[in-house]
C-alpha cells in the first residue's frame, strides 16, 4: 500500500518536472559574399542565373511560414561589390536609398557583418549604407582611431520566440594590406582572437544569451599565404577564434567562398559548429538547433545541433521580390547596356593564364598612358572572361576589370622590379625539365597527380590567377628551366633606354598590389609593409575601371594588341606546356 502511494507521488513528480520542459526549434540562416547578386540574372552575360537573393527570399519565406521553428537571418559581408547593379548604386545612383539596403530591409535581416569588399567601396558608400539599413552592421575589431571604440557596432542581441541570440561581428584584419588608407581612414583593424577574447566573455556576462554566435568575415584556412596559427592579425582566423576563445556555440565564416560545414573543439573540449557559404547567393548556410527550456533553471539547453548548406537553384525567384524591384533592375540593365566604344577583335582572359595576352596588355597600355610610368604591372582579374569584337558596353568593363582598385604610381628600384617579377613567375610557372612537364604550378598530391577541388571539381593552382603579374614598359624573358628567383632576365626598356638595377623608376600598379596584396612587393621585392605607403607618388581618385572606361570612350575604336615585350623560353617547352595545361584548365 505504502509502495503504491510512493509510486504515485514519484509519477506525479516526474510528470511535473517533464511539464516544465519546452522544446524549441531554432533555424539560423546565413548569407555571405553575395557580391551584389540581388537578381537571378547576369547583366554581364545577359542571361538568367540559378542564384540570387530573389531565390533566397523564396527559401526564407518558406522557413518563416513554418510556425514550429524560430528563424533568424544574418549576413556575413562582401555585399557592395562584384556586380554592375551594386556598382551603379554605389557610384552612379547615389541620390536615393541604396538598392541593397532596401533589399536587405525588405528581407528583414537581423544583423550583418562588414566585409573587406564593402570597405573597398569607400567611406561615402559604406557610411551611407550603414545609415540606411534597419539592422546593426557589425565589426568589433574595426576600431575608430579617434574614440578607440568600434567604428561599427561590435555585437547585437536578437530575441524571438523566447530565444535570445547574441552575435559578435569580426572582419578580416588584413584590409591595410589590400586597400589604400584613405578608403579606411579613421579606422585600424585589431587581431580577431584578441578582440573575441575581450568581447565574448563580456557579452556572455551582460546578455546571458541562449546561443552565442560568431559572424566573422574571415576564412577558415589560417595557413593561407604562408601564415600560421601564431600569425598576428591572421587574415583567416575564424577557426582559430572558435578553437582558442571560450564561449562560442556557432561560428559563421565568410571571405573564402569555400562552403564550410564542420565541427571543431573550443578550449574546454566542447563542439563548435563552423558554417560558411560559397559566393553569389548560390547557397545559404543553415544552423539547426533543437533547444530544451528548463523552467526551473530558466535556461535553454542545447539538445541537438546540425548544419547544412542549402542550394538556392532549387528555389524559384520570389515573384513579389521581382515585382517590387522590377524598375530598379531595368534601370541597372539600361546602365550596363550603354555603349563605351568598339573593339576591332575579341580578347579573352584565358590566354593570360599562360603568358603574354592582348587582354592584360590592354590594361598595361592604359595604365602606362594614364600614369606616364616607366613600368606597368598587371594580372588577369577574370579567369574565363571574353569581350567580343564589336561594340563594347559598360557591362564588359566588369569582365575587363573585376575589382574597385585604385591606380597607384609607385617608386621602385630596378632590383625591386626584377624581384617583383621573380616572385610572380616563381608562383606562376613550374620549373620545366622537358616538354612533357606542366607549365603552370598545379597543386599536386603525394603521387604527383593534379589535385581537384572537392567543391568545384576543377584543377587547383598553387597560386590564385589574379596574382599572375606581368610587366610592360620593359623587355624581358622568363626561362622556365631555371629555379625560382633566377628566371627573369630584363634586357632594357621597351623604348631602348638602359634598365639599371640600382636606379629608381616609376611603376604603375593597382592599389591591392600597392598595399601589399599577393606579397609581390613585401615578400618579392622585400619592401617592409610599413614602407609601402612612402613609395606611393600619386593615386587616382576613382577606381581603375572608371578610367579604363573613359580611356576607351576617348579612343572610340580600340585594336587590342600584343605588346610583345616579354616571352617564355625555351619556346618549345612553353608551347607544349601551354597546350597541355590549356586542356586541363578549360576542358
Amino acid at each position: 500500500m505504502i509502495y503504491r502511494f510512493l509510486s504515485k507521488i514519484t509519477l506525479v513528480f516526474f510528470i511535473s518536472i517533464y511539464s516544465l520542459a519546452q522544446t524549441v526549434t531554432v533555424k539560423i540562416i546565413e548569407t555571405s559574399d553575395v557580391h551584389g547578386a540581388i537578381f537571378p540574372y547576369d547583366l554581364k552575360e545577359n542571361k538568367k542565373t540559378n542564384n540570387s537573393l530573389a531565390r533566397v527570399t523564396t527559401y526564407l519565406k518558406e522557413q518563416r511560414a513554418d510556425s514550429n521553428q524560430i528563424v533568424f537571418l544574418l549576413d556575413n559581408g562582401d555585399i557592395l561589390q562584384g556586380d554592375p547593379v551594386v556598382y551603379y548604386y554605389n557610384f552612379e545612383k547615389t541620390d536615393t536609398i541604396h538598392l541593397y539596403a532596401d533589399v536587405m530591409n525588405y528581407m528583414k535581416y537581423d544583423a550583418g557583418t562588414v566585409g573587406n569588399h564593402d570597405i573597398e567601396t569607400g567611406h561615402d558608400v559604406y557610411d551611407k549604407f550603414n545609415k540606411e539599413i534597419n539592422f546593426p552592421w557589425l565589426a568589433a575589431n574595426a576600431i575608430n582611431t579617434t574614440t578607440n571604440e568600434p567604428y561599427f557596432k561590435p555585437y547585437t542581441t536578437v530575441e524571438r520566440g523566447g530565444v535570445k541570440i547574441a552575435i559578435l561581428g569580426l572582419i578580416t584584419p588584413a584590409i591595410p594590406q589590400w586597400l589604400p588608407e584613405k578608403i579606411w581612414s579613421g579606422m585600424q583593424f585589431a587581431d580577431m582572437i584578441e578582440t573575441a577574447q575581450k568581447w565574448v566573455k563580456k557579452i556572455r556576462e551582460a546578455e546571458q544569451p541562449d546561443l552565442m554566435i560568431g559572424l566573422f568575415h574571415a576564412g577558415v584556412d589560417y595557413t593561407y599565404n604562408d601564415q600560421n596559427e601564431n600569425t598576428y592579425k591572421n587574415e583567416n582566423a575564424s577557426r582559430l577564434v572558435a578553437e582558442k576563445v571560450e564561449g562560442l556555440d556557432l561560428v559563421f565564416v565568410g571571405h573564402d567562398h569555400s562552403g564550410w560545414n564542420i565541427k571543431t573543439k573550443n578550449p574546454s573540449g566542447k563542439d563548435v559548429l563552423i558554417l560558411g557559404t560559397t559566393a553569389g547567393a548560390r547557397n545559404v548556410a543553415v544552423a539547426n538547433y533543437v533547444l530544451k527550456y528548463d523552467k526551473m533553471c530558466m535556461i535553454y539547453d542545447k539538445k541537438e545541433i546540425t548544419g547544412e548548406l542549402v542550394d538556392m537553384k532549387n528555389y524559384p525567384p520570389d515573384s513579389e521580390f521581382m515585382a517590387r524591384y522590377k524598375n530598379n533592375f531595368e534601370e541597372a540593365k539600361n546602365y550596363v547596356s550603354r555603349p563605351v566604344g568598339e573593339f576591332t577583335e575579341m580578347i579573352s582572359s584565358r590566354d593570360a593564364m599562360f603568358g603574354p595576352s592582348k587582354f592584360v596588355d590592354l590594361i598595361h597600355t592604359i595604365q602606362l598612358d594614364l600614369t606616364g610610368a616607366d613600368v606597368s604591372f598587371s594580372a588577369p582579374l577574370s579567369f574565363n572572361a571574353k569581350i567580343d569584337k564589336g561594340t563594347v558596353y559598360v557591362k564588359d568593363m566588369f569582365d575587363l576589370y573585376r575589382y574597385e582598385n585604385l591606380l597607384y604610381t609607385m617608386e621602385l628600384t630596378g632590383q625591386e622590379i626584377k624581384d617583383y617579377l621573380e616572385f610572380s613567375y616563381g608562383n606562376w610557372f613550374y620549373q620545366m625539365k622537358n616538354e612533357n612537364d606542366h607549365l603552370l604550378k598545379f597543386k599536386l598530391d603525394e603521387a604527383g597527380n593534379i589535385k581537384y577541388s572537392e567543391r568545384t571539381k576543377s584543377p587547383e593552382l598553387e597560386e590564385r590567377y589574379y596574382n599572375f603579374e606581368s610587366a610592360a614598359g620593359i623587355d624581358y624573358v622568363v626561362d622556365v628551366t631555371k629555379p625560382i628567383g633566377e628566371r627573369v632576365a630584363i634586357k632594357n626598356f621597351s623604348n631602348g633606354n638602359t634598365f639599371d638595377l640600382k636606379t629608381k623608376y616609376k611603376a604603375a600598379v593597382n592599389s591591392y598590389r600597392g598595399n601589399g596584396g599577393g606579397g609581390h612587393l613585401t615578400r618579392g621585392a622585400k619592401i617592409p609593409a610599413d614602407d609601402l605607403s612612402k613609395r606611393i607618388i600619386n593615386s587616382t581618385e576613382k577606381d581603375l575601371r572608371f578610367y579604363l572606361m573613359k580611356w576607351i570612350e576617348k579612343e572610340k575604336a580600340v585594336t587590342p594588341k600584343l605588346i610583345g615585350n616579354w616571352k617564355v623560353i625555351p619556346e618549345n617547352y612553353w608551347t607544349a606546356g601551354k597546350e597541355k595545361d590549356f586542356k586541363i584548365l578549360f576542358k
